[in-house]
């Protein structure tokens, strides 16, 4: 199995949740053994980061990386989708400190690495296996983890609502199934955002980039993409923090109630443990349907949809 990058760079600009103002992503192709590398924008130039547990510096709304006083916040969708397209190395320059939020879910990311192209490169993919098993137990809260040959996860969600309640899914991660969770958009009660944006966060949250829930049920007019896209999300999210890592990782997860504190504490906690081995996986034949292109120089500009006020 080889390694690949995008085909072309590719623009985006949107909403910051954080902020609510306009912020951008460039993606350029990266040469082999890379990664997956940030290159955010500060007052003293930019700064390189590259996803690794210790890198998080928050996780309250959303998964923040950080380094030299400089961050990159809402990381985790984008992350998502690059490991759900199996992208090994990629350039992403940030400008405003945050990935913009779009529509809330990684579609729009998925959207964008498809128009550019995954371009197959000639040295072998590299990945971090669980060596063995392992469980992470917080507050009611728990992942446990075990050797397999790709990427797994159980996921389990109970919210007392009557629109969320228990919800479980199971997704075996590929490009292909990776569909299942890419349009899951993120979700929250409406108590709560209202309760943040008076504090001066989540500025950027609105009808428009997220499942708003009150009291009856889901106030968005146009509903739910699916009947579980509670628990669809939460596994999206799953996948994006499980990225915070130099590698692809392998295993089969459960993740019971977890969210982003508790997905870092348990990379962090493994990756002390001495559990993760880097393996070169052997070459396989090109699969049948994928589309790989070569590098081309033009790039496309894509931005998000304007938020109500």
């Amino acid at each position: 199995m080889h390694q690949t990058t995008i085909g072309k760079r590719i623009h985006c600009a949107g909403v910051g949740l954080h902020s609510g103002k306009m912020v951008e992503l460039t993606m350029r192709p990266a040469a082999e053994n890379t990664g997956i590398v940030f290159h955010v924008s500060g007052p003293d130039g930019a700064r390189e980061i590259t996803p690794r547990p210790d890198s998080v510096v928050s996780t309250g709304l959303a998964t923040t990386l950080g380094r030299d006083g400089v961050a990159v916040s809402t990381v985790e969708h984008l992350l998502a989708a690059l490991r759900g397209m199996s992208v090994d190395n990629i350039h992403i320059d940030v400008r405003g400190g945050e990935i913009p939020i779009m529509d809330g879910s990684a579609a729009p990311f998925v959207l964008l690495l498809k128009d550019a192209g995954i371009h197959m490169q000639s040295a072998l993919r590299r990945v971090l296996r669980l060596k063995a098993p392992f469980i992470y137990e917080k507050g009611g809260k728990s992942i446990a983890a075990e050797p397999y040959a790709g990427f797994s996860v159980d996921c389990l969600i109970d919210f007392p609502h009557p629109a969320v309640g228990k919800q479980r899914l199971r997704l075996d991660l590929t490009p292909e199934t990776f569909s299942q969770v890419a349009r899951a958009r993120t979700f929250g009660f409406l108590k709560d955002v209202e309760a943040l944006q008076s504090r001066g966060l989540a500025l950027g949250g609105s009808l428009d980039n997220a499942v708003v829930l009150d009291e009856r049920g889901v106030v968005n007019e146009e509903g739910l993409r699916a009947p579980d896209e509670f628990v669809r999300h939460k596994l999206l999210d799953f996948i994006g923090d499980m990225a915070m890592l130099p590698l692809p990782l392998w295993g089969r997860f459960t993740s019971r109630l977890s969210g982003h504190a508790v997905n870092n504490e348990f990379l962090c906690a493994v990756s002390a443990a001495g559990l993760l081995e880097e393996t070169t996986l052997a070459p396989v034949s090109r699969p049948r349907g994928r589309k790989f292109t070569e590098l081309r120089p033009e790039g496309r500009h894509v931005s998000a949809p304007a938020l109500a006020g």
